[in-house]
């Protein structure tokens, strides 16, 4: 049952206790109580809002860098990974299979904010021997749900 509430919530984490019970045909409290535990443990790590920034008036430059490291015997890929996404910029960061290394998602207020970043932060940790810099120019899809689609205007049309 566990499994099955991470997905309802996962989908909609705004989703009413009382709706998940009727989904789950599970007692409300029983519900809650196993909320509390999954976010006791750490398995439930945060609720988020996806908010589709290009219909605010929010100036703001998202970037994916690809970061190569050089690993030595008392630092691993954790101890290096840790020195990055203490920054505050950083949004994500990931061990990746590939070319690179590591996928940070940074967030800033201009290319330059950005720039700036991997130029006095990112590129002096000693351990990173080379970065790969990618811009988001604009999003279409994120976490599964597409940003911007036309509405459909379902309403029937009378005519005279």
């Amino acid at each position: 049952m566990k499994e099955e509430l991470l997905r309802l919530i996962e989908n909609n984490s705004r989703i009413d206790l009382k709706d998940l019970a009727t989904c789950l045909g599970a007692e409300e409290a029983a519900v809650a109580n196993m909320l509390q535990e999954l976010e006791q443990d750490g398995t439930i790590s945060g609720y988020y809002t996806l908010i589709n920034w290009d219909n605010t008036d929010e100036e703001k430059v998202d970037a994916l860098i690809e970061i190569n490291v050089n690993t030595q015997r008392e630092v691993g890929f954790d101890t290096i990974a840790e020195r990055i996404y203490k920054f505050d910029e950083v949004k994500s960061c990931y061990l990746i299979s590939g070319a690179y290394d590591f996928l940070v998602m940074l967030e800033g207020k201009t290319m330059r904010e950005i720039a700036n970043f991997v130029s006095s932060k990112l590129s002096p940790i000693e351990y990173v021997t080379g970065t790969a810099t990618h811009f988001i120019m604009k999003r279409y899809k994120d976490y599964g749900t597409v940003l911007g689609a036309k509405k459909i205007d379902e309403r029937e049309r009378i005519t005279l």
